[in-house]
C-alpha cells in the first residue's frame, strides 16, 4: 500500500509540554545557524567548513547525516517486514565500507584537495565523466532530500494532525535557514545535536517496548511462533534456492549489499564524504568514518528492534487490508508507549532525523551544483564572493526542488526500498568507476564516462524491465535492488575494461595522488600534535570496528 496512507488512528495525544520541547529545539537549531554564520567568509568556509573541524565532530556528523528519518522509519519498517535480516544493512552493509573509506580512499580524496567526489573524477578521468557524475549526483541528492521531506510530512500529519504542506514548509524553512546562514558548519553542528536528540527519542521507545513484550525472551518467543525461527536469524534460510522474506540469498547479500551497494554508497556518496572533507587535517579526515563506524554498528538496537517490537504489538502491521503499513512501526510504538514530555522528545527526535537527512543532501547538492556544474561549465573564473552568493541561492533551489520530488516516494510502501533503488541506480556505477580508476592506471577518460553511463542504464533496465515487467522472477524489491547493483557494477566494469583497451590512457605523471601506489604532496602531510597517539591510529580503529561488527552477528547466528 502507498506510504501516504498512514492510519488516522496514529494521532498522538500531544500537549503544551510536548510543543514546548519542539519549540526549544527549533530555537537551538536556528541559534547554531546564526553562530556558525560568523565563521563563513569564503566559499571554502561555506561548502567545507574551511577544512577546520575536529574528527569527533565530523565523525558524529557522518553517522547523523545517514541517520535520517528515512533510515529510522525505513529500517524499522525493514525490521517489521524482514526481521533480523535487516542487521545486514549495518554489519556487512556499512561497517566494512566505512572502514575502507577511512583507510584507503580518504587519503586520495583529502590529499588531492578536491572539494567534492565528482571533482575527483575530473582530475582522474576528465570533464566528460565529471559533468555526468555531477548531474547524476545533483539529481539523486534532490530525490533523496525529497524522500526525507515527504516521510516527515506524512508522519507529522499522522502524529500531530499537521497538514502535509505545513510540515513540508516548516521543516524546509528551518533547513534552508540554518544552511543558508552557516553553510556546512551549521549543518554539521546541527547534525551532532540531532544525533543525541535522535538517541534520546529512540532509547526510551526501545526500552519501554521491550518491557511491554516481556523482554528479549518474550519478543523471541512471540516472533518465532508467528513468523518461524528464521525471522530472528541473520543467515537462516539464506541458502541458494531457499525462500525467505527478503527474497535474497547469502551470495546476493554478500555481493549485492555487502560489496557493491554498501561500498557504492559509503565511499562515493558525497553527502557522507563531505563531512570527512571538512576535517581539519588528513588524519582527522581518515578517522571521521572510522569513529562513525562504532555508533553505527549499534544503531540496530534502537531502530531494528523497535520494528520487531511493533510486529508483536500490532500484528496487523503491513498486512493486506490493514490501514497500517510497515512504515508505521515507529509511530505505532510512539502512540502506544510514550507519556507526554517523553512524547515531545520522541517527536522532536523524529523531526531532527528528517532534518539531518535532508540537510546532508541539500548541503551536498549546493556544493556539487555550485562548484562542479556552475563554476566549472557555466560561470568560470568569477570572484569567490560570487560563488558564495551562488551557493546560498542554490541551497534555496535545492530545498524547493526537494519539496517537488517528495511525492515520487508515495508509490513505495517501504521507503527504504525506494532509497535502495536510487542507490543501485546512482551510487553503484559511480563506485565501479572510482574503484577501477583508483586501482588501475590503464583506465582511460573515455572508459570512465562510458562505464558510468552504461552501469547506470543497466541498473535501470534490470529494475524497470526485467524485474517490474516480470521477465525474471525476483521475490522482492530489495532482492531486485541487490541484483540491479550487481548488474550495474558488472556492466560498468566490463565496459571500462573494453573501452580502456582501445583508447589512450593519461600520462603516468598526471596520476599522482589519484591512483593507488602514487603519492601527491597533500598525502604526505605530517600528523598534527596528538594525532600519532596509539588510540587514534586509523588501522586500530578500522580493524577494531570490523572485528566488533563481526562479533555482533553471533547472537543472531546461533
Amino acid at each position: 500500500m502507498p506510504a501516504h496512507s498512514l492510519a488516522q488512528g496514529l494521532r498522538l495525544p500531544v500537549n503544551g509540554l510536548d510543543y514546548a520541547i519542539l519549540a526549544v529545539y527549533f530555537a537551538v537549531v536556528l541559534g547554531i545557524g546564526f553562530a556558525a554564520r560568523r565563521s563563513v567568509r569564503t566559499s571554502l568556509d561555506f561548502f567545507l567548513s574551511g577544512r577546520s573541524l575536529p574528527a569527533w565532530v565530523t565523525g558524529l556528523a557522518f553517522v547523523a547525516a545517514n541517520l535520517g528519518a528515512t533510515e529510522i522509519l525505513g529500517m524499522a519498517a525493514n525490521g517489521a517486514q524482514y526481521g533480523a535480516y535487516t542487521v545486514h544493512w549495518y554489519w556487512i552493509g556499512a561497517i566494512p565500507a566505512m572502514v575502507f573509506l577511512g583507510l584507503v580512499m580518504m587519503p586520495f580524496y583529502y590529499g588531492s584537495k578536491v572539494r567534492s567526489v565528482p571533482e575527483f573524477l575530473l582530475h582522474r578521468f576528465g570533464p566528460a565523466s565529471h559533468l555526468l557524475s555531477s548531474v547524476i549526483f545533483a539529481v539523486s541528492s534532490v530525490l533523496i532530500a525529497g524522500v526525507n521531506l515527504y516521510a516527515m510530512a506524512i508522519v507529522l500529519q499522522a502524529l500531530l494532525g499537521w497538514p502535509q504542506w505545513v510540515a513540508i514548509v516548516v521543516a524546509g524553512f528551518f533547513v534552508l535557514a540554518y544552511i543558508t546562514l552557516g553553510g556546512l558548519s551549521s549543518a554539521i553542528y546541527n547534525e551532532v545535536l540531532q544525533f543525541f536528540v535522535i538517541l534520546a527519542a529512540l532509547i526510551p521507545l526501545t526500552v519501554v517496548g521491550l518491557k511491554r513484550v516481556g523482554g528479549w525472551g518474550g519478543l523471541s518467543d512471540s516472533l518465532t511462533a508467528t513468523h518461524g525461527e528464521d525471522f530472528l536469524s541473520a543467515w537462516g534460510g539464506t541458502g541458494i534456492g531457499h525462500a525467505n522474506p527478503l527474497g535474497a540469498n547469502w551470495l546476493t547479500i554478500v555481493l549485492g549489499l555487502g560489496f557493491v551497494m554498501s561500498f557504492g554508497y559509503w565511499t562515493t556518496n558525497f553527502a557522507e564524504v563531505q563531512r570527512a572533507l571538512s576535517a581539519r587535517n588528513l588524519s582527522a579526515a581518515r578517522r571521521t568514518p572510522l569513529i562513525a563506524a562504532f555508533p553505527k554498528m549499534f544503531i540496530p538496537l534502537v531502530v531494528v528492534v523497535p520494528g520487531l517490537i511493533a510486529t508483536v504489538m500490532e500484528p496487523a502491521l503491513g498486512k493486506p487490508g490493514s490501514s497500517l503499513s510497515y512504515n508505521d512501526a515507529i509511530p505505532v510504538l510512539m502512540r502506544d508507549l510514550l507519556p507526554n514530555g517523553v512524547l515531545g522528545v520522541a517527536v522532536t527526535g523524529l523531526l531532527a532525523a528528517f532534518m539531518a537527512g535532508m540537510a546532508a543532501n541539500v548541503s551536498a547538492f549546493n556544493t556539487v551544483f555550485t562548484n562542479d556544474i556552475w563554476a566549472a561549465y557555466v560561470k568560470r573564473d568569477r570572484e569567490d564572493a560570487y560563488y558564495l552568493r551562488t551557493g546560498r541561492v542554490v541551497t534555496a533551489v535545492g530545498v524547493v526542488a526537494g519539496m517537488g520530488t517528495a511525492f515520487i516516494a508515495s508509490s513505495f510502501s517501504n521507503i527504504m526500498n525506494y532509497l535502495q533503488t536510487l542507490f543501485s541506480f546512482f551510487n553503484v556505477p559511480l563506485f565501479c568507476v572510482f574503484i577501477i580508476g583508483m586501482f588501475w592506471k590503464r583506465a582511460t577518460a573515455a572508459a570512465g564516462f562510458w562505464g558510468l553511463l552504461t552501469g547506470t542504464v543497466a541498473a535501470m533496465i534490470n529494475y524497470f524491465w526485467f524485474y517490474k515487467q516480470g521477465v525474471i522472477a525476483i521475490p522482492s524489491d530489495q532482492g531486485a535492488n541487490f541484483v540491479s547493483s550487481i548488474v550495474a557494477f558488472a556492466v560498468g566494469a566490463v565496459v571500462m575494461g573494453a573501452v580502456s583497451l582501445f583508447t589512450t590512457p593519461k600520462p603516468a605523471g598526471s596520476l599522482a595522488g589519484l591512483v593507488y601506489g602514487t603519492v601527491s604532496p597533500g598525502m604526505a602531510e605530517p600528523p598534527a600534535e596528538g594525532d600519532d597517539a596509539w588510540y587514534r591510529s586509523p588501522a586500530l580503529l578500522g580493524w577494531g570496528a570490523v572485528i566488533l561488527a563481526a562479533a555482533c552477528y553471533i547472537p543472531f547466528s546461533l
